[in-house]
């Protein structure tokens, strides 16, 4: 098994031998050692870890047992070993972790199946020469006492469920597996009884994960097994569904009217497949739409990349703004993630304050079809979790059979089918910008696949190592990562995501249909934020104007005095870029503002473009000069402050038209600001700063309105 060594026939982990020797550092014998014939082999001698540095290691190893790469830096710099050494020795004590652990669960489940294959054939002698409890004789059926007769319609349920869970794991390896012979006791699962085999190495024989709680059946576990049995059959049912609508044409996918993408059929949807999740609760309403688009990825390093919840939100940073891993119910099959199982959460958005962040708890279900071919899919878990009442606890959306079928390319390519299906309460969305979300552009498949393409493709430049730059290569690093953190915090703005608490204010001068939504919180320890009460203002307006025009206008430095008030009407030059991606729109860049007036000092501005088929964003933030040197030569970026402004431009619905437009469509513009107005956390928030924050984004909308 991975992590281990056998030495002197016994099972002797990693780890014990990296205490007992050393972390990395070999030395081996002098080369007249290694030539001499006559002298036996040198012994390879090993560093051993101080007492202190074991300490040191084991204390962050309880507060962080997948340290990165800053954190292992400064270790090692604080214990005065190699980087490889602590990285090494981290994970030779994960693997030690888990083999423990592994070694006591299999030894609670080996006492608990002895237990149970005990009591199961003490059953079958009593019913093979059943007793009279009352005259000590031969019994018939009818005189066996109550209490057997329950555990007789208790040990045949539980080989039912042993069957029906076999039924579930031939269709998760897809080939079929034999049953529990009858020779053996119904709950006992052998090596090769249960079709996992390739599972078992030097540990005790233990049943595959997600056989657990039917193979021991503790009383602490028998509450959750339905659900956990739901899980699984929700997951198969939901990967068929999802592999057939990647692979059915029309009529199911038909081309939408106001637009080239596919959506749904629902009548056709019906007639072919059964709800997975029950009937649509009452007001929902229900979007569904399917892309097909070739990425710059490796399938496998892909479906990996949807399976880390950290990984999978840094990939989608626009549309998820927070997600986790609440559970694996399955960790996959021979150590791989095929037929991974895990139970999610995720915030997804929009990038309006019109439109309300999504909340889902789903399964996530991982699956190889064929060999290059893959299938992630999920599905919303609300109808499983139910009120006191017996009731299903939904939200104001679920989601159906969601995901993407990947496929190995060449040249490390992946053509994705992707597919959103989703139902959802409208009433919370405003009606500006209902047609857009309805028609799959705010949370549909092409928005995913967009996405995808552009990070992806972002990714495969900034590996390159020919990028014409004046930047050094760490420099590069520390300022794309700090655009990163700016683009992240920025969202979290607009949305409201849980990311930061934010506090939505109503004061009496706004009424309730002013689009204008201001929020406030305090920021205290954050490094990278200002210490005082931050103020964040957004609102989306329609302009009649095409989306290119408007990103175009937002973007170009020359033209960025009509509408930043910030800048001091001055003249804006850019002084360095880094273009992210084939497409020159996507970069991130560092801006000069000079002052008109000598007596007020020029000013840094790091701004992030993002464009793509399903919108643009444009994201700044002013950022202290000294600071920023240190990150272009490679410095840390977390510490450097920075509250994000910006816009995210996408086109218009269709009804909102202007006849005399020269873009039929206009565009849909988010304004968002994020000001300190008190650099105190325990002052009160005055109405003069809110209204000044109102009136910035008002002139801010006009401006950009009158230069169009």
């Amino acid at each position: 098994m991975e992590g281990q060594a056998k030495i002197g026939g016994r099972v002797r982990s990693r780890e014990e031998e990296h205490d007992s020797r050393s972390g990395s550092d070999v030395h081996g014998g002098s080369a007249d050692d290694r030539d001499g014939a006559d002298k036996p082999p040198t012994k390879k001698r090993y560093h051993r870890h101080t007492p202190q540095q074991i300490q040191e290691l084991e204390a962050l190893f309880k507060e962080c047992p997948h340290p990165d790469e800053k954190q292992r830096l400064e270790l090692s710099r604080r214990l005065c070993l190699e980087t490889r050494q602590v990285k090494f020795w981290f994970q030779n004590r994960r693997t030690q972790m888990k083999t423990q652990l592994e070694r006591h669960e299999n030894s609670i489940l080996s006492q608990e199946n002895d237990k149970l294959r005990a009591e199961n054939m003490s059953i079958r002698e009593a019913m093979r020469s059943p007793i009279c409890p009352n005259c000590g004789g031969k019994a018939i059926i009818g005189d066996i006492s109550l209490e057997e007769q329950h555990l007789r319609i208790e040990n045949a349920r539980l080989k039912d469920d042993v069957e029906r869970m076999c039924m579930l794991v031939s269709k998760f390896l897809g080939r079929p597996i034999s049953s529990i012979p009858d020779s053996c006791s119904g709950l006992e699962l052998a090596i090769g009884g249960n079709g996992f085999t390739n599972l078992t190495s030097t540990l005790p024989l233990s049943p595959p994960d997600f056989l657990t709680p039917l193979v021991t059946m503790p009383s602490s576990t028998k509450s959750i097994l339905p659900e956990r049995s739901m899980y699984l059959e929700l997951a198969f049912a939901a990967m068929d569904e999802l592999v057939k609508m990647t692979q059915m044409g029309e009529p199911l996918w038909v081309r939408s009217p106001k637009g080239n993408r596919e959506i749904i059929n629902y009548e056709e949807y019906a007639r072919n497949f059964t709800p997975c999740i029950g009937r649509k609760p009452n007001g929902f309403v229900s979007e569904a739409s399917r892309e097909i688009g070739v990425v710059i990825i490796n399938g496998m390093d892909l479906v990996e990349t949807l399976m880390d919840s950290i990984k999978w939100t840094e990939m989608f940073p626009c549309i998820v703004a927070r997600s986790s891993t609440s559970d694996i119910i399955s960790s996959g099959v021979g150590g791989t993630i095929n037929g991974t199982l895990q139970m999610m959460h995720a915030e997804l958005q929009v990038l309006s304050p019109l439109v309300p962040v999504r909340e889902v708890n789903f399964i996530r279900f991982c699956k190889q079809l064929a060999d290059g071919l893959w299938a992630v899919v999920d599905i919303s878990i609300d109808a499983i979790h139910q009120t006191s009442g017996g009731a299903p606890l939904y939200r104001s959306c679920r989601r159906l059979p969601s995901g993407c079928v990947i496929q190995d390319m060449p040249n490390g390519y992946s053509k994705v089918t992707w597919v959103e299906h989703a139902e959802y309460d409208e009433s919370i969305i405003h009606t500006l910008y209902r047609p857009l979300i309805g028609g799959g552009s705010g949370f549909g498949a092409n928005r995913w696949i967009a996405t995808l393409q552009r990070q992806t493709d972002s990714l495969a430049i900034l590996m390159s190592t020919n990028l014409p730059t004046a930047i050094t290569t760490g420099g590069r690093r520390s300022l794309l990562k700090l655009a990163q953190r700016m683009t992240r915090n920025f969202c979290a703005g607009v949305c409201a995501s849980t990311l930061y608490k934010w506090n939505k204010l109503r004061p009496e001068n706004v009424s309730d249909d002013d689009v204008v939504r201001i929020m406030t919180r305090k920021s205290l320890d954050d490094p990278g934020e200002p210490p005082g009460i931050v103020l964040s203002a957004a609102t989306s307006v329609w302009l009649p104007a095409s989306p290119q025009r408007l990103f175009d206008f937002l973007r170009n430095e020359h033209l960025r005095s009509e509408w930043d008030i910030l800048s001091n009407g001055g003249p804006v030059h850019e002084i360095a870029r880094i273009t992210k991606g084939h497409d020159h729109r996507n970069s991130v860049s560092l801006l000069r503002a000079n002052a008109l007036n000598s007596s007020q000092s020029s000013m840094l501005i790091l701004q992030e473009t993002c464009a793509d088929a399903s919108g643009s964003v444009v994201v700044y933030a002013p950022v202290d000069i000294p600071a920023m040197q240190s990150v272009m030569d490679g410095g840390d970026s977390s510490y450097v402050s920075l509250l994000p402004s910006g816009f995210a431009i996408v086109a218009g619905p269709q009804d909102q038209a202007d006849s005399g437009s020269h873009s039929p469509r206009g565009s849909l513009l988010t304004v968002a600001f994020q000001i300190l107005v008190n650099s105190l956390p325990t002052a009160r928030l005055s109405l003069e700063s809110i209204e000044t924050v109102d009136n910035l984004i008002s002139c801010t909308v006009e401006k950009i309105t009158a230069a169009l």
